[in-house]
């Protein structure tokens, strides 16, 4: 398991319970980091090692709905910003970095565009792009798990609730050895090496916290994708840093690229060797560091 350096609930908007988990150097630069879809906010032990030997205060929470927070329903993606500003408040940080790995992208740019004043730069790992973009084939190249769940989630709510529910089952009762089978539509061979290699256990864990109560966190994620995001990616004017594996098969590699044709200024990395795990496994200090530089 996870070591948890400190954890806490603070209070969101409207008094939503919000809980929150910092790991690493409690006096270091804070960077604040936005979960996948679905997940929580125990982040990768990888992660927390990285953080450990930078001096990062890497802090991890539960979007709305997942674990320990409260749900917000019908949320859009920019309505993370109110929550992430409360958070701050609570913790007495003026300025943070942010990242947002999957489905936690969106997220993460979010704040970047909504609030400049308080983080100095951003960056994404495999993110999920906007499905309402005239120029992105939005399901193309998608594993058929992810193409069946988001193509339920444009339905709504009532065809998208009782498919999550089959899936958790499925998901949170397998052994990690099992885990590979579970998820075989949506694992390349980078990725596929990544799980044997350990990950998931990890990623069995996250989902049991996550979602393992239920499952309006995920709900509300799916929803908030297929949705208009809330916020113009033109308007970011901090510094964001890409990633994107072309043999990603959770986000493909389109997503990658349209983000980073959209975001001004964007640091992208599109990288041939990688998938959507293995992404996050092998650049997350190459993130960190970049984040670091311009704090």
């Amino acid at each position: 398991m996870l070591r948890v350096m400190t954890e806490r609930t603070v209070s969101g908007p409207g008094g939503r319970a919000l809980r929150v988990r910092e790991f690493g150097d409690p006096a270091g630069v804070p960077v604040l980091a936005h979960h996948g879809t679905p997940g929580c906010g125990a982040v990768y032990e990888r992660w927390r090692e990285d953080a450990e030997r930078r001096g990062i205060r890497l802090i991890g929470y539960d979007r709305a709905g997942y674990g320990g927070s409260d749900r917000d329903p019908g949320r859009s993606v920019a309505d993370v910003a109110a929550d992430v500003e409360a958070i701050c408040d609570q913790l007495g940080l003026d300025r943070i970095l942010t990242h947002g790995r999957s489905g936690g992208g969106p997220h993460a740019l979010a704040c970047a565009a909504l609030l400049p004043d308080r983080v100095v730069a951003a960056a994404t790992l495999c993110s999920i792009g906007p499905y309402d973009a005239d120029d992105l084939d939005f399901l193309a190249g998608m594993g058929e798990d992810n193409v069946t769940e988001l193509g339920a989630a444009v339905e709504g709510e009532e065809t998208l609730a009782p498919l999550l529910e089959e899936i958790t089952a499925a998901i949170i009762g397998a052994d990690p050895d099992e885990m590979a089978g579970e998820l075989e539509s949506l694992l390349s061979p980078p990725d596929l090496a990544v799980m044997n290699g350990g990950v998931a256990r990890e990623l069995l864990d996250s989902l049991r916290e996550g979602v393992g109560a239920t499952r309006a966190g995920w709900i509300d994620d799916d929803l908030a994708f297929v949705r208009p995001w809330g916020f113009d990616l033109a308007s970011i004017r901090v510094p964001v840093q890409l990633w994107q594996g072309h043999q990603d098969l959770m986000v493909p590699p389109a997503h990658g690229e349209w983000l980073a044709a959209h975001i001004p200024g964007v640091d992208a990395h599109l990288s041939p060797d990688d998938g959507h795990l293995s992404i996050e496994q092998s650049r997350i200090g190459d993130v960190h560091a970049w984040l670091q530089e311009r704090y």
